[in-house]
């Protein structure tokens, strides 16, 4: 089975206080991006693969790495233009087999993933190859899993991995598990030229009609979470907290949200990275209407 693991983008991500387990309680709005994509193929035993021969024959072997699981039951083969400087054996989709196997019966498993999504850029694609894969199994294996249950062990994989099994905007809150739908009207998120409905955003509930959001990852910039979160201080931390909340942000206009809607990230990370800064700039001297970092960077996305 074939599927591509689109990104995500966050419209607002407010860190609210750290928690006692060591994590961050946050507030974000999980929108998904459709402009950009990895490729996973998982085929049970000997099956048929419909993308090995394709990457093989356009990656080099700089490029391509591949890994068995010491009992045998996954081999993994990940090919990136940039080179896969992870191990294989912990790439999420393996770990979200190896989740499953631990309450159900799988057949041993070949996985192909084509890595397109950028790393380190906070678009959550890792995320999305993971709760991709964990939908990919219940299929292949007819484990009849409802989304809750997806979800429940897609948040033990990654904080905004449960989002990714639903793939439609979604207020997240916690360390990102705990979700809610929301109504995101007007916005095309499909990554094409002009705002219009297309096939990815038909069965999303959006309506695609008035503005167009595009994403930007700047070349050779990676930021770490742990970076980060290096030096950020929790809402409930300041004084005197100057953000408007999230919900009352996103209730506002889109025009409004240049003042309003607020990545905190930013703080620390344009810090570290002012060249990220003056790309967001760049965006509002180009037309757009909102302006943000995804996540906790460095990828940028603007709204028009």
């Amino acid at each position: 089975m074939v599927v591509h693991p689109n990104v995500k983008v966050n419209l607002g991500l407010s860190v609210i206080r750290k928690r006692p387990d060591g994590f961050h309680e946050l507030e974000t709005l999980f929108a998904p991006y459709f402009g950009i994509s990895d490729t996973l193929e998982i085929i049970a035993g000997d099956g048929w693969s419909e993308t090995s021969a394709s990457l093989f024959a356009r990656y080099s072997e700089d490029c391509l790495a591949q890994a068995i699981s010491e009992d045998g039951k996954v081999m993994i083969t990940i090919a990136r233009n940039e080179g896969v400087d992870w191990d294989p054996l912990k790439d999420l989709t393996v770990k979200a087999y190896q989740l499953l196997a631990e309450d159900f019966e799988l057949k041993p498993v070949k996985i192909f993933l084509e890595k397109t999504s950028p790393v380190g850029a906070g678009l959550g694609g890792g995320s999305a190859d993971a709760a991709f894969a964990l939908r990919v199994l219940d299929g292949l294996f007819a484990l009849e899993l409802s989304d809750e249950s997806l979800a429940a062990y897609a948040a033990r994989l990654g904080s905004d991995c449960a989002f990714f099994i639903y793939n439609r905007p979604m207020l997240g809150r916690g360390r990102g598990e705990i979700l809610e739908p929301f109504s995101l009207e007007g916005i095309d998120l499909s990554g094409n030229d002009s705002p219009r409905e297309s096939s990815e955003t038909a069965n999303t509930g959006l309506d695609a009609s008035k503005y167009l959001l595009k994403v930007i990852v700047p070349d050779g910039i990676a930021v770490s979470t742990a970076e980060a979160y290096r030096g950020i201080t929790p809402r409930e931390a300041m004084a005197d907290c100057p953000y408007v909340s999230l919900m009352d942000a996103l209730e506002k206009p889109v025009e409004e949200w240049k003042e309003a809607l607020v990545n905190d990230f930013e703080t620390t990370v344009f810090a570290a990275h002012p060249e990220l800064a003056a790309i967001k700039q760049s965006l509002y001297d180009s037309g757009a209407i909102y302006a943000s970092m995804s996540g906790s960077g460095s990828a940028l996305f603007a709204i028009y």
